[in-house]
């Protein structure tokens, strides 16, 4: 089989995208965004090719058009930043607007109490200096938008919260809370949000210390496009009022001003939302991708300027105008928002953001967004996040938790053991609907460095209504749906083995079953809605004649093979070794004796483990003894299954277990 892919690009000032009509045809729509530039001959806006493989053809499509555009690098070519392998807060869902320094304490500590640390934080919207415009003849009709009235924190984040006070000295603006979150909580990073324009409505045009931005009130401009998928966008709060937009060539002045007072002050990095809306705004001012270009360009100079962890992460960004000129930003919003009181949204979200990482997980790594740890949806969520290759951070209130779940996806130290790509659905899964054809499950694919990570759901029963434009419950009954999984499921196995590796598996659901899978068997599954299972694929290793291995991890992680940081085979006097991680000086243990008289076994395994808890591995025989460090350690094995067992004790900070097996 060959898979196509059709890229639209961008061109000159146009935008292009691919639409079908009601003759069932495709169409190229081509959308400058200004009614004034207009164009009837296009030469360069639709990239096409062709390949074997669904993923490598993408990547291929899209390292073509870097080289074509020279206006975008490919994520392999950022800096990724740190929060990607800790755990996060943010407080959006916990406090909304209504956050505060004494909320994110509470948040913080609610966390590190209950023995899972947040190691960053994300303080959302709610703690900028925001004003309206006063104008009552709107107001009566409705609420008034707010626009960014100063850089500076608003007076819920001054250390003496008084009301309309303006601190100077920047120790005790937001400078206490982020002292307090990295000095008493540990924390590595905090992050702060602001809209692309500054906030919602914009910058405030003409306030006080703000003039030298040039802002002035643009009405968005809304083509054919934007309204058919959303109509309702013509009655929006910002389409009556406006946004205050910041003057394309003032907008790095107004960034790096904002940027350098929060990096003065600690801020790691900041979240930048909305940015979409720039679409909407290029109206006499070159179109919309130029607008674009102009903002991210600023945008990406202003964050490696105040943030050199490449500190960013984009949200509402997923127009190709902001993908084809991200240079910078490593970290994408992937999908709509978590909303907890949504039930109609949960298996859509999961879906929505496999399905988009194919393409924006070219770009940047895709975040899942928040979710909470005490709610319904919370195990299903957590599940999804351990196999998105992504940041991995909750939104809950402070007290309302659920840290045996949160155990699963966190380390003690406030790790995480974050799969190596962006999870995409598995090659059978890429062109079905898991979320209305009634009979598919959803499969997702990711990668550890000796394991591969497949998890499989039900998100069938909601979906998106074109009739409604909203998401909607098309079946209140679905039926529980059969499947199987296969170890071809992960994609690029393979670069796990050995070179000899002859396709056998050991498979490991995270319910708690180990099955050892021929090459091309299949496993079945079965899940009702909103439902899930996890399962860690690893490579069989044929050590002697009878004699097979292959490590797991800590079975107790959703992930539990991203454990697993550095692997040695040794076969008597040879010494086969697999592909090293970045540990290998703490794989220098000399190999033991058996207690058999001094015997050599048959082989030795040397791994290095990160984390602790129950550690799992198959062994096709029960071994002659099991070290961590140097010392005999107990365990347990299963000949029926294969499956052993010890127990690892909590490490020391940045501390590696050495695990050695004797079979």
């Amino acid at each position: 089989m060959s898979y196509t892919v059709f890229l639209p690009l961008t061109e000159g000032p146009f935008r292009v995208s691919l639409q079908g009509n009601e003759k069932d045809e495709l169409e190229l729509c081509f959308e400058s965004g200004d009614p004034a530039i207009t164009a009837s001959s296009f030469t360069h806006s639709l990239f096409i090719t062709t390949g074997i493989d669904p993923f490598e053809v993408i990547t291929d499509a899209i390292r073509a058009m870097e080289l074509h555009l020279q206006t975008f690098r490919h994520r392999d070519e950022k800096k990724t930043p740190g929060i990607v392998d800790c755990f996060g807060w943010c407080t959006w869902d916990a406090f909304y607007t209504d956050v505060s320094a004494k909320g994110v304490e509470e948040g913080l500590k609610s966390l590190s109490d209950g023995g899972i640390p947040a190691r960053f934080v994300i303080i959302d919207d709610g703690w900028q200096s925001v004003a309206t415009d006063q104008n009552q003849e709107v107001a009566a009709k409705k609420s008034l938008l707010k626009r960014l009235s100063h850089i500076k924190e608003n007076c819920k984040f001054g250390k003496n919260g008084k009301e309309g006070e303006k601190q100077e000295d920047p120790t005790l603006g937001i400078q206490h809370i982020v002292d307090i979150a990295k000095i008493k909580y540990h924390l590595k990073y905090v992050y702060v949000w602001h809209a692309i324009t500054g906030y919602w409505g914009g910058v405030k045009p003409g306030v006080p210390g703000m003039e030298h931005y040039d802002s002035t009130l643009k009405y968005p401009v809304l083509s054919p496009g934007i309204l058919s998928n959303d109509p309702e966008m013509h009655a929006d709060t910002l389409t009556i009022q406006g946004l205050g937009l910041v003057n394309p060539k003032k907008v790095f002045k107004f960034y790096n001003e904002l940027h350098s007072y929060l990096a003065a002050a600690g801020i790691d990095g900041v979240k930048v939302d909305v940015q979409s809306i720039l679409e909407t705004l290029g109206a006499g001012l070159g179109g919309r991708v130029a607008l674009t270009r102009a903002y991210h360009q600023a945008l990406d100079e202003s964050v490696a300027l105040n943030f050199p962890d490449n500190g960013c992460i984009a949200c509402m960004s997923l127009n190709t105008d902001a993908l084809y000129c991200s240079k910078q930003t490593a970290v994408a919003r992937a999908s709509d928002d978590f909303y907890p009181r949504d039930p109609v949204t949960h298996t859509i979200h999961i879906a929505a953001v496999a399905y988009n990482s194919i393409f924006l997980g070219e770009f940047m790594v895709p975040d899942w967004d928040m979710f909470h740890s005490l709610h319904p949806a919370a195990e299903y969520h957590a599940a999804a996040r351990a196999v998105g290759g992504c940041p991995v951070y909750v939104s809950d209130r402070p007290g309302m938790h659920n840290f045996n779940l949160l155990k699963k996806l966190v380390l003690p130290d406030g790790s995480v053991l974050r799969a190596r790509l962006p999870g995409r659905p598995t090659r059978d899964c890429l062109f079905v609907d898991p979320t209305r054809d009634g009979k598919s499950l959803l499969k997702i694919w990711n990668m550890n460095i000796y394991t591969g990570v497949l998890g499989v759901f039900n998100c069938q029963g909601a979906a998106w209504s074109n009739l409604h434009k909203k998401n909607v419950f098309h079946d209140t009954t679905p039926n529980a749906i059969s499947g199987s999984i296969h170890a071809d499921d992960v994609h690029l196995l393979a670069e796990a083995a050995e070179s000899d590796w002859n396709g056998d598996c050991a498979v490991y659901s995270h319910s708690g079953e180990l099955v050892r899978l021929p090459k091309n068997a299949a496993l079945p599954v079965k899940l009702k809605v909103m439902e899930h299972e996890v399962y860690t694929i690893s490579p069989i290793k044929n050590l002697a004649a009878g004699v097979s291995f292959a490590p797991i991890g800590l079975i107790d992680m959703f992930n539990a093979g991203g454990a697993v940081s550095a692997l040695v085979y040794e076969m008597q006097e040879e010494s086969m070794e697999a592909k090293f991680s970045e540990y290998p000086q703490t794989l220098g243990m000399a190999t033991m004796a058996t207690e058999n008289g001094g015997h050599l076994p048959a082989a030795t395994i040397k791994m290095a483990i990160r984390g602790c808890g129950w550690f799992g591995a198959y062994s096709s025989m029960k071994p002659r003894k099991c070290l961590v460090e140097t010392s005999p350690a107990d365990f347990s094995y299963d000949s029926a299954s294969g499956l052993l067992k010890l127990i690892l004790q909590k490490p020391d900070e940045g501390q590696l277990w050495n695990v050695t097996i004797e079979v």
